[in-house]
């Protein structure tokens, strides 16, 4: 499976931004779907996943609330919806498909997700 993340850009604090992750390749919708985002000099960072079939979603506390991550398996694609945008949401966003550690909060680990797509950079300043 290739993962082609888009839609960043740079958006003003309290701005809304909406990823779009689309898969090729092979159908991704057995496959469970997060995205991660990492800062120069920091470790990639959980944001937020979503089951395979869509009914069941994580989200990190940072951004609980504020993002909607969601996946269309007819598209073959899914989307982080990110409203209420702070500038420490500033950050590099990867999608990731295929958790092979299964699924809860304690399997969003970078090392659990087998596909990864090339990130989308998110800036938010005034």
């Amino acid at each position: 499976v290739q993962l082609q993340a888009c839609g960043g850009g740079l958006v003003q604090p309290r701005g809304s931004l909406r990823l779009s992750c689309v898969a090729s390749g092979r159908s991704f919708s057995s496959y469970s779907m997060a995205w991660f985002r990492q800062v120069p000099g920091k470790e990639r960072e959980f944001v937020a996943a979503v089951i395979w079939n869509g009914g069941r979603t994580i989200y990190a506390d940072s951004v609980k609330g504020r993002f909607t991550i969601s996946k269309d398996n007819v598209k073959n694609m899914g989307n982080l919806q990110m409203d209420s945008l702070k500038p420490e949401d500033t950050a590099v966003y990867h999608c990731a498909a295929q958790n092979v550690g299964g699924w809860g909060a304690g399997t969003m680990r970078e090392s659990n997700f087998r596909y990864w797509g090339q990130g989308t950079q998110v800036t938010v300043s005034s």
